[in-house]
């Protein structure tokens, strides 16, 4: 689904009003589903790593920024994840070799290349798996409204640039419940973008955030590649594939063409074939993002370049303070 421009204005429109009480019964059910008893006390620490907006926020740097923060830490942390788009039920764990976007979805492939990953569509059974697994922790991503596991911290993640946009409930605006009931529960909230974004973000939601802040920025990794000058025709089926195009551009590249495709969009052999012959007749290279790269046909996998980015947190103080607080309780029997 393509996000509505309504979504991120200010103010009130036609479309936002009428969709408002639709909002309004969206947010009590997720205030009623959020009140439910979790059905799983697990016995290791469970981190979520949620948001209250729909679509992309930067949750998936942010699982393996963390994901790799423990590792160095020496602790055997392990990923839950739903696998959207994928049609495991599970919960089964993540194989590189064995499995397939289809299978299990885009994001937890790239996830499973920084640490073990298990798809799940009932959280509460990944939970148990990856404990079983010999987790010391378990990374959820995402859930953050599903009450299925108790969840010991929670980091509410949300990009600066966008905010919460008009601060409304599906299908009037962006937000899966109201910022204060959601941030209520949260242990710490996470803004992502550069200096600029996180002023805009500041003066616009700042007022509104009581719980600990985090601060941090999406950047790209040193590969070798010189991006300067270079003609790209670029396609990416994230949240928001405009912080994408943004990050190209600062690399320095030339950006001929820009195709923007919805979170999770198939790449089907006419849409690449497509694309190919375009950026040929523009004398461009094609280059994409890590979790459309997940997606591609191995045959064409060899003709896309990608741009890896990873989260860089402004102070890591506050969280790892939290972090080995869970580690030195005791576990549960």
């Amino acid at each position: 689904m393509k996000t509505p421009a309504f979504w991120y204005r200010d103010g009130f429109s036609v479309w936002s009003l009428i969709a408002a009480p639709l909002g309004w019964l969206y947010a009590a059910a997720t205030a009623r589903r959020v009140r439910r008893s979790a059905s799983l006390i697990p016995v290791k620490p469970v981190i979520c790593i949620g948001n209250i907006n729909a679509g992309g926020t930067g949750k998936t740097p942010t699982v393996i920024a963390v994901a790799q923060r423990l590792q160095q830490h020496g602790q055997n942390v392990q990923i839950v994840t739903r696998g959207y788009g994928g049609s495991l039920e599970g919960p089964v764990k993540v194989s590189e070799r064995r499995h397939k976007a289809d299978d299990v979805g885009d994001e937890p492939l790239l996830l499973a290349a920084f640490a073990p990953t298990w798809v799940a569509k009932d959280r509460a059974a990944g939970v148990s798996a990856a404990t079983a697994d010999g987790a010391d922790l378990i990374l959820l991503d995402d859930g953050f409204q599903n009450p299925a596991v108790q969840k010991a911290l929670s980091v509410v993640v949300v990009d600066a640039s966008q905010g919460f946009g008009n601060g409304r409930c599906i299908p009037a605006g962006p937000l899966r419940e109201p910022v204060d009931q959601g941030l209520k529960r949260a242990d710490f909230v996470l803004s992502i973008g550069d200096a600029d974004d996180q002023t805009t973000f500041e003066h616009r939601w700042g007022g509104q955030i009581a719980t600990m802040r985090l601060r941090g920025h999406l950047a790209p990794l040193e590969t070798g590649i010189d991006w300067n000058g270079m003609r790209v025709l670029a396609f990416a089926g994230i949240g928001n594939p405009a912080k994408f195009f943004k990050t190209l551009r600062r690399l320095g590249v030339e950006l001929v063409q820009a195709q923007a495709l919805e979170d999770h969009q198939a790449l089907p052999a006419s849409l690449l074939i497509r694309l190919e012959a375009e950026a040929r007749l523009r004398n461009a290279q094609l280059v994409t993002t890590e979790k459309d790269a997940v997606r591609l046909p191995s045959a064409f996998q060899q003709k896309v370049l990608t741009v890896p980015v990873r989260l860089e947190l402004d102070d890591w103080s506050e969280l790892d303070r939290a972090i080995e607080g869970l580690l030195s309780t005791p576990s549960s029997p």
